[in-house]
């Protein structure tokens, strides 16, 4: 056998279907993909939750959950829907098209995002596995001591701490990864300000994480340490803080919403000047306003504790700032209004989502806004208000914006186009769905309706509302189904997309639909922003675009390309964090499946600090 045809074997070896090709694969596609699959899963657990707990909330006195089931349901629809959709579904977009956008390869660390993802996975697996075994968390996603502290004879907040614990840890390592691809993988002639936007909000994503993940980290070890071991950090009897909890959750925790958001708006920003048929407008403020927004998010944190006696000065500085974080926002919005501005629009689905997206978080940041009021925000605190509120901004936002990436790239991941038509139907229903089931909530909120009580008297004027909020809940589940039935139906009888089915402006387009697991025969040279626009069109005299013949491409043959092998590596040593997890969950007794789970650990760092890259070639 030639030495090339041993290599073309290896690579075929190398990039294998089925279930054991798809744990040891290093490919960031791949991964993408199962980022993808994973957030969906969890999307569909999460929803089932809050159709639970609109069940019980629909009429007066409820008796579909108990109060202790009720506790864990709206627990654990937050985190679920918080750290196993938004967050991993941004991943899966970040995954698989930053490298394409940059014109790379891969990312800088293939088996480092598979490790990522196979920590993410055993990590989300091990906070919902939680139901079965000992009861899920019941103290609130934001798990405030001493709720979250007491207790200790029941386990269901060591899962929630342990369970953010290692999905923080996979956060940071996909941080560091695209990270440092940004500063080393860009193409030849890719400067920083010619990155797309949704790259540029990836990376600020990333910095985000990499600074905020640390300091919940170390309130999490204090939530397991005062739990199980006896320390008082959060125990005002014993000379703790419970205080001390909030601010570091929610030093965190604000620029975890932005965490959220940012993904979206850089979806947006890419989606809005392919269906506009225009350069996005303001582009550089666009990016330097994502940079705003992550960097004043650090500034904001106190405005959720108001309540908690921080004093007029504290107060006042807090509320400036959160009036001050809403005008990067502003330019965003008036740039992607500029965009459409005088464009030849097409209204195809992803656009729909888009201008969704845009409609649903104007109104989500104008009600956040209200909270810069401190009286307002007391007045509001705790209130299905503030539910109303933050829906419109992760909901309204973030699941909008993701869907519209949904809708835009799954051509080229897939080669297929979702239908049109139930693509649309999937929009309409969900935006009519999702206001019926949230826009009440404000005037619940208003009229004094608490969160997390699992139920009210009659004769409170909360029944209608709650009502209507219950219907809306669950057209938006007939939205899912209708866009699972499109996912369906686009495997066997989707219209093939080709390489470019939108008319696309950057480098994803330029490839084959799905990509070839090398991405690029040849690495791309970029010579402006938007470059695949440019190499496709010229300007008239008239400022008109003009197409131009496609330059002859020249491309390097598949066998001389080198990819990382697979390996079983990454996914062995998430699963030795799992059993350790388990182990810590039970202890004293739990100490056995500690060091069951450390040596599988270890077993899966040292066979892949033994293993090379990339194997070789078959004797």
């Amino acid at each position: 056998m030639s030495e090339e045809t041993q290599m073309a074997s290896t690579d075929h070896t190398a990039h294998r279907g089925g279930a054991w090709g798809w744990i040891t694969s290093t490919d960031h596609k791949k991964i993408g993909i199962l980022y993808g699959v994973s957030a969906i899963m969890f999307f569909l657990i999460g929803g089932v939750e809050a159709l639970l707990i609109r069940t019980q909330l629909a009429l007066p006195n409820g008796d579909v959950l108990s109060a202790d089931a009720y506790n864990q349901m709206f627990t654990m629809h937050a985190t679920t829907m918080v750290f196993l959709v938004v967050m991993p579904a941004a991943a899966a977009f970040t995954n698989y098209f930053l490298p394409l956008l940059l014109g790379a390869r891969d990312v800088a660390f293939p088996r480092l995002n598979a490790l990522s993802y196979w920590i993410f996975f055993f990590g989300g697996l091990f906070l919902t596995i939680s139901f079965f075994v000992g009861g899920a968390p019941d103290g609130g996603w934001f798990g405030y001591a001493p709720l979250s502290t007491q207790v200790s004879e029941v386990v269901r907040m060591d899962y929630w701490a342990l369970g953010l614990l290692i999905l923080g840890l996979a956060s940071v390592l996909s941080a560091i990864n695209f990270i440092t691809t940004v500063f080393t993988m860009r193409a030849p002639g890719m400067t920083l300000m010619r990155m797309p936007v949704f790259a540029w909000m990836a990376f600020v994503v990333a910095f985000l994480l990499l600074f905020s993940l640390p300091i919940i980290t170390v309130g999490l070890f204090q939530v397991f340490l005062d739990r199980n071991l006896g320390t008082l950090f959060f125990s005002a009897a014993g000379g703790g803080d419970p205080v001390l909890w909030q601010h570091l959750f929610w030093l965190f925790g604000h620029p975890e919403v932005y965490v959220l958001i940012l993904p979206a708006m850089g979806i947006v920003s890419e989606v809005l000047p392919v269906f506009s048929g225009k350069p996005l407008f303001g582009r550089s403020f666009v990016i330097f306003s994502g940079i705003a927004i992550g960097f004043m998010g650090f500034g904001v944190w106190a405005h959720h504790m108001f309540t908690s006696g921080l004093g007029p000065v504290a107060e006042a500085a807090f509320a400036l700032t959160t009036m001050f974080i809403g005008v990067p926002t502003g330019v965003k919005i008036f740039n992607w209004l500029g965009t459409l501005w005088g464009g030849s629009i097409r209204f195809k689905t992803p656009m729909l989502f888009s201008l969704g997206f845009i409609a649903m978080f104007v109104i989500g940041g104008l009600s956040g806004v209200t909270h810069s009021i401190v009286p307002a925000d007391t007045q509001q605190h705790d209130t299905y208000y503030v539910v109303a509120h933050f829906h419109y901004v992760l909901f309204g936002g973030a699941i909008f914006g993701l869907f519209a990436g949904v809708y835009y790239w799954w051509p080229k991941i897939t080669g297929r186009l979702l239908h049109e038509g139930w693509g649309k139907l999937h929009f309409w229903t969900m935006l009519i769905g999702f206001n019926l089931t949230f826009a009440p909530m404000h005037v619940l909120g208003l009229a004094g309706m608490p969160r997390r009580t699992y139920r009210y008297p009659e004769g409170l004027g909360f029944e209608f509302w709650n009502f209507v909020a219950t219907v809306g809940s669950y057209l938006i589940a007939v939205s899912i189904l209708v866009f699972l039935w499109n996912w369906w139906r686009s495997r066997h009888h989707g219209e093939v997309a080709g390489n470019d089915p939108w008319n696309g402006r950057t480098l994803e387009w330029t490839i084959p639909s799905p990509p070839p697991h090398y991405n690029f025969a040849t690495v791309p040279t970029v010579h402006s922003e938007d470059s695949f626009w440019h190499d496709k069109y010229r300007e008239d005299e008239a400022g008109n675009a003009v197409p131009v013949a496609a330059a002859p491409t020249t491309t390097a043959a598949e066998e001389d390309i080198h990819m990382p092998s697979p390996s079983y590596y990454p996914a062995l040593t998430g699963f030795g964090m799992f059993i350790a997890l388990m182990g810590f969950v039970y202890l004293p007794v739990g100490l056995v499946a500690v060091a069951a789970g450390l040596m599988v650990t270890m077993w899966g760092l040292f066979g892949w600090a033994m293993e090379p890259l990339t194997r070789e070639p078959h004797e």
